[in-house]
């Protein structure tokens, strides 16, 4: 088993950063890949980032790339989701989500373990 703790949610202006955590225990050698997810109230889950952590290679949904950054912290067994110029649509709440697949990691049903997820809202 793993187990996903995100945090580091919050509100922020228009234009604003934040950084959005996700602490991950248990049986963590078995992972390959990170993903970010995301659910506004009405909308269906949203693919965000991932990062294939064999290579380092990472994936974005356009809707935020060159905004969003995904990282890891191999010391402290944490993935992070840095966001910049945040806008309204950004809102929603974030889940991180971890993979034993290194393929197709835009689709949520590859992922075998998820956070409960941290609310980010973006407001003027």
């Amino acid at each position: 088993q793993v187990q996903l703790v995100d945090s580091g949610g919050g509100s922020v202006q228009i234009g604003g950063s934040l950084r959005v955590s996700c602490v991950l225990s248990g049986r963590t050698f078995s992972m390959t890949s990170m993903g970010w997810f995301r659910q506004a109230p009405g909308k269906e889950r949203e693919f965000v980032a991932a990062q294939d952590w064999m290579t380092g290679r990472t994936y974005y949904a356009d809707s935020v790339e060159g905004r969003f950054t995904i990282s890891r912290d191999n010391a402290k067994n944490t993935v992070y989701l840095q966001m910049n110029s945040l806008k309204p649509e950004d809102t929603a709440a974030y889940y991180c989500a971890a993979s034993r697949q290194r393929e197709y990691l835009r689709d949520g049903a590859r992922y075998d373990y998820w956070g409960q997820g941290t609310q980010v809202t973006v407001s003027s």
